[in-house]
Parts: structure tokens; sequence; C-alpha cells
């Protein structure tokens, strides 16, 4: 009997024409049926946001051949939502998989990521997800040594399945550094130091251009961070519960006064 080939839902964030979501794709038609479902333009930093308010325009478009391809009007959670509820009619693909997104996800950009959010929206549906990201902000990024570490990495999720509510965010190094291996790490603690710069269009009126830079205060040695620096793909076991259940016990020992 043939084994049935799992289905492949493949989203991103920086449009369905971005060079890493055809990396992507590429390296899924090896593994199963492709379905693609990605935002008519670029989305970043778009993070959970949905569509509320205006109409949603999903269009079946032919891209790259022999991969059914859908481009969305809406951000990259509105991408995964109506593939699971308009395209497959509820029946839940085997994996999704989002990226490969030009520019990091480590540390805290996983808060503001698309790309994560996508792989996030997929984990809520009980998906098993994946986000992928390289350091690489160029239109024209060389993905070619995170080829197979793509194809590996979902081959693993395929086979072994992730825990319920669990997702992985996987970061690859720029292509100057020579990949050495896969880490499991945490998460940095890390944030963005941020300015917003002020200038003047050309009808002289003021708008304001955010700019910043990251600053890693977090020095330890197993962290996606620590590992990219080092030439390493780093692998974050991430989860949407965001109770910071550690506090509950100290919280349940305040004691409120109400005042009627």
């Amino acid at each position: 009997m043939t084994k049935k080939k799992p289905t492949i839902l493949v989203v991103n964030d920086d449009g369905i024409t971005a060079p890493g979501i055809k990396v992507l794709l590429e390296e899924m038609k090896k593994l199963g049926r492709v379905i693609v479902v990605a935002p008519d333009g670029p989305q970043s930093g778009m993070g959970h946001a949905i569509t509320i308010g205006k109409p949603l325009r999903l269009d079946k478009i032919e891209l790259y051949e022999g991969v059914e391809m859908y481009k969305c009007s809406g951000t990259p959670v509105d991408c995964v939502k109506l593939a699971v509820n308009r395209i497959f009619k509820g029946e839940k693909p085997d994996l999704c998989v989002s990226g490969v997104n030009h520019g990091l996800n480590y540390s805290i950009n996983v808060l503001y990521s698309g790309t994560m959010s996508a792989a996030v929206e997929g984990a809520i549906e009980a998906i098993p997800s994946i986000g992928f990201s390289l350091d690489d902000f160029s239109h024209g990024a060389d993905f070619s040594h995170c080829r197979p570490y793509i194809s590996a990495i979902a081959e693993q999720v395929l086979t072994n399945g992730l825990p319920k509510g669990t997702l992985l965010n996987v970061n690859f190094p720029h292509i100057d550094k020579e990949i050495k291996g896969i880490k499991i790490c945490r998460q940095a603690n890390g944030h963005w130091i941020e300015e917003f710069e002020h200038r003047l269009d050309p009808y002289n009126r003021e708008y304001f251009w955010l700019t910043g830079q990251f600053e890693w205060s977090d020095r330890g040695e197993d962290t996606d961070v620590f590992a990219l620096k080092n030439g390493y793909v780093s692998i974050v076991p991430t989860q949407y519960d965001m109770t910071a259940h550690h506090t509950i016990q100290e919280l349940n020992s305040w004691a409120f006064n109400f005042k009627s």
C-alpha cells in the first residue's frame, strides 16, 4: 500500500513573490504536496494582526509549476486562517511552514514577526508548525546553505510531531558563517533601543521613521543569539501560552483591598 504524501501549507510575511518562499516551497515539494497561501505584498512586522472591518481577497495564481498557490490581501495570520477555513475546509494540513524570512527572528523579535505569527497561528490550529528565518535582509539573499537544514528539520517534525501548543522558531546564520550544526536553544533576553527620526516630506509635512539598535544583554551560551553569532542554526521551541506560570503563586499571596 502506497503511503499518502503529507500536505504542507507554506506561508510567509515577505509576500508571495519573495525569494525566501520559493526556496521553502521547493524544499517542501521534496516531502509532500504543497499549498501556498501568502500575502500579495510585504507584511513584515505585522505580528499576530488580523483583518477586521474590510474584505479579504484570496486569488489563485500560477507562479511556480506544480504548486497550488493563492495570494491573499490580508496579513500572514489571515493567510493561515483562510487556508484552514476555505482551502482545506476544516481539514488540517500535516505541516505548516512559514518563511524563509529575509531577516532574523531571534530573541524579542519573535513577538513582532509576521513570519512567526503565521506559524503560531498554525500551532493554534493544532498543525505542527515551523518558522524559518535567515540573517540577510537583502532581496537577493543566498539561501543555499539553509536548504538541507530546512528539509531535515521539516522531515523530523513530520515524523515525530510536536507537543500540543508548541512550534519551532528556526534561524539561520548569514552565508559568510560556516554552519557548524544545529543548537536547540532558549530565546535570548534582548530588546530594541528605538529611535524615531524626524523628517520632512516634499510638502514640508513632518513624519517619523523608526530606526534602532538591538541590545543583547543576555550573554548565556544556550541562547539563539549566541548560537547564530557562532555559526549554528538555532532552534527555539516556542509556545503561544504567554502565562507567566512562575508568578501565579506570588500573585495569590497578594491582599487585594476592594473598595465599594
